[in-house]
């Protein structure tokens, strides 16, 4: 079946297209190149006057997983409060903050988002991870396996383990869970809390481990580098949240040594101690250091006001901040010998000052970023904000006196304590475009996603010009998953399953002896129960996996 596009305004950055007007071609799930004169078209769409991009990708985003389920069961009277929901039933699954799967990936086709990534996969809940993004409908999904808290790791870096023993762990933990990158949250730190240590900063050392979190973020960073894997490093830093933190977030920056490193939800790192408050922004130092060291990539993590709900594996802060918990109720478990879990619910208030500033450092850092391949829009939904708000932030950052607007309402102290009201920046639809297809794509190493050249998968978002951004990105006219017709006007049209992204960086199969002594010893459940087979992917779980390719480097 052979579909056109016709004469769509493309805006394409991985391949230099900036707003012209295009015919796009679609076969076989793919795009293709112009077809010969006689043949035939099946299918055609006039998009004259609309705007074309790739369907948008979300980095970080939490959908899958242990934390998410028990946000989902712990907030059911928010069910009640949901615009267009009938029944008031108070159950799980239907608030904006935390949506069922199935809800999730019909509110992301409605604004153009064709894949979302689960930046926080437990390894030893990998498995329940992957169902959930698996019973998502439409998107693409994956996971970044969450490493540096884990005891297998600890032990081998307190006793001096040589950086190939690192390497060959950190692949296999890749393959056996299914993940395309790794993340660490709060290196050390959900470890020390387990200790009863109530906070850790970069250059101390860990109870019981001896080690610091410098080290954990050095030698993580090394072996992804040496493996050739193309995400970097997903690092939540230490002391998130905490007035002063700016300075651990430059310090980690350093740690990488000039490997790439990704920063996530950086927003709530980039706090500074000046004023009344002892609560001010240091946006302007985070976003020096970023445009200076081109190794450094960073989602924002942008918060917005209203009700959401907050989950981390960080269960440090989560403890630290389940005082503001708002309605009152907070858990906190901890996860074998891998990891923890906090989900604290959370009302940011726009006449509150730290809400406020945290609102205004978010966009500080986006305005002041220069590139706009180095910094991804997220509000590391539902931790800042449900991702059904991207399209209010996407008006944010490209309407001035909108934005200026919305200073105006807030906490009137804002405006003299941030340099908001002085950045003139306006986004383009074409660094919207970097910022939300193309970026995603290539930090992630998709080389078929997030451009629309031949060969690249028809995962296309046709919108509406609106002068009000919201309205436009909130509604798209069409969006094609793998080239099938899935919203039309901002309604679901039809119901397509995605797949999983995984890599497949080599290692000495070796290491598997020492896993196996340790999951005997101290793990619940057998090193072969463990691991996830892309044959119980595919007929079990439902997300048959695509492997992205790793990156020949050579060891430094």
């Amino acid at each position: 079946m052979l579909i056109k596009l016709t004469a769509g305004t493309v805006y394409d950055p991985a391949n230099g297209v900036d707003g012209e007007v295009r015919d796009i071609y679609i076969r076989d799930n793919h795009i293709v190149g112009t077809p010969s004169a006689d043949e035939k078209i099946d299918t055609e769409y006039d998009l004259r006057g609309k705007v074309v991009m790739a369907g948008a990708i979300d980095l970080h985003t939490h959908i899958g997983g242990g934390k998410v389920n028990i946000a989902r069961t712990l907030l059911p009277e928010f069910c009640r409060s949901e615009p267009g929901e009938n029944d008031t039933r108070p159950r799980s699954g239907c608030s904006r903050a935390t949506p069922s799967t199935l809800l999730a990936g019909y509110r992301y086709a409605e604004m153009g988002y064709t894949s979302a990534f689960e930046p926080a996969v437990l390894p030893v809940n990998a498995r329940q991870a992957h169902m959930e993004m698996a019973d998502t409908p439409i998107l693409d999904t994956g996971g970044y396996a969450m490493l540096g808290n884990d005891d297998f790791l600890l032990r081998m870096l307190s006793t001096g383990a040589e950086q190939q023993l690192i390497n060959d762990y950190v692949a296999w933990i890749l393959h056996a869970t299914q993940c395309v990158g790794i993340k660490v949250v709060n290196p050390g730190g959900i470890s020390a809390f387990k200790f009863n240590q109530r906070k850790l900063d970069l250059d101390e050392t860990t109870p019981y481990y001896n080690v610091t979190p410098r080290s954990i973020v050095s030698r993580l960073s090394q072996a992804l580098y040496e493996l050739g894997i193309p995400h970097p490093l997903h690092v939540h830093a230490s002391n998130l949240g905490v007035p002063g933190n700016f300075r651990t977030t430059l310090d980690t920056m350093e740690a990488a040594a000039g490997l790439p490193l990704h920063l996530t939800h950086i927003q709530f790192h980039s706090y500074g101690t000046e004023g009344d408050h002892r609560f001010s922004s240091a946006a302007a130092e985070i976003a020096e250091a970023i445009n200076a060291n081109h190794n450094i990539s960073a989602d924002v993590g942008q918060i917005m006001f209203g009700q959401t709900v907050t989950l981390s594996a960080d269960t440090m802060h989560q403890h630290a901040n389940h005082q503001h918990a708002h309605p009152n109720k907070w858990v906190c478990t901890d996860i074998e010998c891998e990891g923890g879990c906090g989900v604290v619910p959370f009302r940011y208030r726009d006449k509150n000052f730290v809400n406020a500033m945290q609102w205004a450092i978010g966009l500080e850092i986006f305005l002041m970023v220069d590139d706009p391949w180095r910094v991804f829009l997220t509000t590391d939904h539902p931790n800042g904000a449900p991702f059904t708000s991207y399209p209010h932030l996407m008006r944010l950052l490209m309407d001035r006196s909108f934005r200026e607007e919305m200073l105006l309402q807030i906490h009137p102290e804002v405006a003299a304590h941030s340099r908001l009201a002085g950045l003139t920046r306006e986004y383009t639809l074409y660094e919207m475009a970097i910022m939300t297809r193309a970026g995603p794509a290539r930090i992630l190493g998709l080389k078929d996603r997030g451009h629309l050249a031949t060969g690249a998968v028809a995962d296309i978002a046709v919108y509406n010009v609106d002068k009000n951004r919201q309205r436009m990105f909130e509604c798209p006219a069409y969006v094609f998953k793998s080239g099938e017709l899935v919203v039309r006007d901002g309604d679901i049209w039809n119901v397509v399953r995605g797949n999983t992204h995984v890599v497949r960086p080599e290692f000495d199969s070796g290491i598997e002896k020492s896993l196996s002594d340790y999951f005997d010893r101290y793990h619940s459940i057998r090193i072969q129960n463990f691991r996830i087979s892309d044959d119980e992917m595919a007929n079990h779980i439902g997300s048959p996996v695509m492997v992205t390719d790793c990156i020949a480097r050579s060891n430094r």
